[in-house]
Parts: structure tokens; sequence; C-alpha cells
């Protein structure tokens, strides 16, 4: 059972960064692809009937990891406090932004959120990536199995360890160009014109980025963390997860030549759900890795809750998500085509 959480809470996890990764993709590069007023409306436009919905996926992984690894959620969400409260106040600037842009007219209200909304977008995805970073190096979990990292120390990747070292900026940068990408292609499927131009050419210049960084953060994966290269050594097939991101990373430039802004960006889907599986099961057994001990790390069966529980959670857990997921697929297929200033919104 604590297996199939994990894959939950994964998939979970990956469908956060997905869908809410083309909108932070599209706040990052807001105030460069998007020139005129227009242009930042469609901007706001293209997400927004799912940029609120697309969080729902984030509160659900995290409830999911209450129900199921409650001593992980316990052990990360205090060990990692201030970042997590650094991350809301992100959350509630760019939600803000979003909302209030349009309720006072004029300057400098409408440059001033514009600002709050590139800058909070482009930091949370720099700031989910380095927590990634953090969960795959793994923390200074202590013999009583808890911990607490500031910002940072040393820069050093092992031993006591904070929040930002060389490897968790790496990761933290690679996400920041994955997702602007992502955005970036997005923003090229839904707009026309000069804005969907200026978006294409800021996505492959993201992609080059990303594919450049993708490469140096798993030659230092496998420095940082020595258990990556022993599950890939364990479990050879493991190996078709980085070919599948190598593969859809591929399949976006080759689709982008072609002008198929449509299957780019779903190729760009698939690069972000295979680098998350790439990392889940790099991990794997372990759901926080201790940089102090490796005997030490908080491996999922010491995480989880009793099997009576995560059998009783299951039957909530099913009906919940094909709701949820029945909603979104009605969501999208609403909004679906191009977008335009002449309905009522954003």
């Amino acid at each position: 059972m604590e297996a199939l959480w994990f894959v939950l809470v994964g998939g979970l996890l990956t469908a956060y960064v997905v869908l809410d990764g083309f909108d932070l993709g599209a706040g990052a590069l807001h105030l460069w692809v998007a020139r005129t007023d227009d242009d930042r409306r469609r901007v706001f436009r293209s997400i927004g009937p799912v940029w609120d919905g697309n969080e729902v996926w984030l509160v659900a992984a995290g409830g999911t990891l209450f129900a199921a690894f409650p001593v992980l959620y316990a052990t990360s969400f205090s060990g990692f406090y201030l970042p997590l409260m650094m991350v809301l106040w992100m959350l509630i600037g760019r939600a803000c932004a979003i909302e209030f842009r349009g309720l006072v007219e004029g300057t400098p209200w409408r440059p001033f959120w514009d600002a709050i909304f590139c800058v909070s977008s482009a930091l949370l995805a720099l700031f989910f990536g380095v927590a990634l970073g953090n969960v795959v190096r793994g923390v200074p979990l202590g013999p009583d199995g808890t911990f607490f990292t500031p910002l940072w120390t040393d820069f050093s990747a092992r031993g006591v360890t904070g929040i930002l070292d060389y490897y968790t900026i790496t990761v933290g940068l690679t996400a920041l160009a994955a997702l602007a990408m992502h955005g970036g292609l997005w923003l090229a499927y839904k707009t026309d014109g000069e804005l969907r131009a200026r978006a294409r050419r800021a996505s492959i210049a993201a992609w080059a980025v990303a594919g450049s960084l993708v490469v140096l953060a798993g030659i230092l994966t496998a420095v940082v963390q020595p258990h990556a290269l022993h599950r890939f050594k364990a479990a050879p097939l493991g190996a078709l997860l980085p070919l599948a991101a190598c593969a859809a990373l591929a399949g976006v430039a080759a689709f982008f030549r072609k002008e198929r802004d449509r299957d780019a960006f779903l190729c760009s889907c698939g690069f972000l759900a295979a680098m998350m599986a790439t990392a889940a099961f790099s991990v794997w057994p372990f759901v926080l890795p201790s940089t102090l001990d490796p005997a030490a790390g908080l491996t999922a069966e010491r995480a989880a809750a009793g099997a009576k529980t995560l059998k009783l959670a299951l039957a909530w857990w099913i009906p919940g998500v094909l709701l949820a997921t029945a909603y979104f697929v009605f969501l999208y297929r609403k909004f679906a085509g191009k977008v335009n200033l002449d309905e009522e919104g954003y």
C-alpha cells in the first residue's frame, strides 16, 4: 500500500506541475512577451478560467500526503517552515495581481500588479524547483527524525545543508526554464498575432536553456545523491523515464518547427511528467533522504499511516479524484480555442 500511495501523491504533484506550470510560466514571461495592455489582458485571459482551479491539485496533494504519510507531512512542514511561508506569500501576491489588476484603471496600478504577477510567478517556479532539489538531495535529518534548514549555510550539498546550495539552485533554475518553456508554448497555443510570435520565440529560447540545465542537473544528481545511481543499476528499466523525458523534449522542438503549437505543448506536458517520475524513481524507497546518514532517511514504510487507514483513505480518494478530473475535462473543453478580448473577463 505504501508504494501505491507514493505513486498517488507523485501523480497529484505531477498534475499540479503540468497544469499550474503553464500558469507560472506564462506569468514569468508576462512582461517580456506582452508589450501592450491588450496583450497583457490576453495573457491573463489565457489562464483566467483555469489558474485557480489548477492549484486545487497542490491542495489535493497536500491532503493526500497528510492522510497517507502523516510522519512525512509533520517532518517536512516543520523543517521547511521558512520557505513554505515564503511560497505562501508568493502565492498570495500572484493571486492578488490576477484579481486586482483589472479593478483599478491607469498608472501606476496596472504596471505594479503586472510586475507582481511576473516576479511572483518566476519565484514560485524557482522555489518549487529548489524544493524538488531538496527532496532528491535530502535534508539533515537527525537521530530523532526531525530537521530544520536555514535558507543557506555554506552552499554545500552534504552534511548540514541549507535550502539553497549549488545543487538545489541548479534544479530551481532548471524548473524555471522548463516552466517558462511550458508557459510560452501555452501562450502560443492560446493566442495569435505578434503575441503568439513573441511567445514562440521565448519558449524556444527557454527550451534550449532547460535542455542544457537538465543535463547539468542529472550529472549533479549522480554526485550529490549516490542512491539515485543505485536505483537505476538495481532496476535498469527505470532508465526509460529519463529517456522518455528526452524524447518529449525533442518532440517539443520537432512540433515547434512545424508550428503545431498544441502538439508542442502536449510534448512539454510529457517532458514535465517524465522528469517528475524520474525524480520519484531515483529516491524510492525514501520519501525524504538524509544528508547526514543514509540510514536515517525517512522511507515510505516508516512515514506511512496504518494499513487500515490507507485502505479507508483509498475508498474516499478514488471518487474524489475522479470527480475533480471530470470537472477539469469539462473546464478545459469549455474554454478551448484562442482567447479574445470581446468577452467579459480579466
